[in-house]
C-alpha cells in the first residue's frame, strides 16, 4: 500500500468520529461519523455543519467561538450538544484545528466523542429542559433563550429551576459546570 493509500485508509477507519470542513461546509466524514450522527457519508458532503446543530443559535454562537480561538491558537475543544440524523440531541466532546491559521475556517479538521456519562443523570429531564440546558450551556440568558425556544423569559426560569433542583446545584455556573462534566 502506498502512503496516500494509508493516509485515506487511516482517516476513514480511525476509532474516532472525524470530519473535514472547509468555510463550515462538510468535504469529508469518516466510517466512526456516519456512525456516530447517522447521516451517510454521501448526504451530508458538501452540507453546512449547520445541519449538525440542534439550532440556528448553536451554530452561529459556536462558529464565533471557534473563529476568536481558532484565530489565535489553532486548535479549539469544547463540549456541546449536537444533533444526529434521528433529531436526537447527543452531548459532544469537540476537539479541532484549522490547518489553514491565516484564514482560520478555510480548512479544520474535527474529531467527536460522546459524552455520555457526563448527561447519565439528566435522563429524568423533559424535553424542554433539556432544550434549556442546551442554551444554559451555550451561555443564553433568559431572554435570549425565550426567544430561541418561544416562550417568555418567565418559562425559561421555571425550567431553569426545574433543571437545578433535578441536579442538585444552587447556582447556574454550578448548573453549567454540571451539564459540562466539570463540576
Amino acid at each position: 500500500m502506498t502512503d496516500p493509500d494509508l493516509a485515506r485508509l487511516g482517516f476513514h477507519e480511525a476509532p474516532v468520529a472525524l470530519l473535514i470542513l472547509s468555510h463550515r461546509r462538510i468535504q469529508q466524514v469518516n466510517a466512526e461519523f456516519e456512525g456516530l450522527f447517522g447521516w451517510p457519508q454521501a448526504e451530508l458532503e458538501g452540507q453546512s455543519v449547520r445541519l449538525l446543530y440542534p439550532s440556528s443559535v448553536d451554530y452561529e454562537k459556536t462558529g464565533s467561538r471557534w473563529a476568536r480561538r481558532l484565530a489565535g491558537q489553532q486548535r479549539h475543544e469544547d463540549e456541546r450538544f449536537m444533533r444526529r440524523a434521528d433529531g436526537r440531541t447527543v452531548w459532544m466532546r469537540t476537539r479541532g484545528r484549522t490547518l489553514t491559521p491565516d484564514e482560520p475556517f478555510r480548512l479544520t479538521l474535527w474529531a467527536f466523542d460522546p459524552v455520555q456519562d457526563r448527561m447519565s443523570d439528566t435522563g429524568a429531564l423533559t424535553l424542554r429542559e433539556r432544550e434549556v440546558a442546551r442554551h444554559v450551556v451555550s451561555g443564553l440568558t433568559s431572554k435570549e433563550i425565550g426567544q430561541a425556544l418561544g416562550i417568555s423569559p418567565r418559562t425559561v426560569e421555571v425550567h431553569r429551576a426545574a433543571l437545578m433542583r433535578k441536579l442538585g446545584v444552587g447556582r447556574a455556573a454550578e448548573l453549567v459546570a454540571r451539564l459540562t462534566g466539570r463540576g
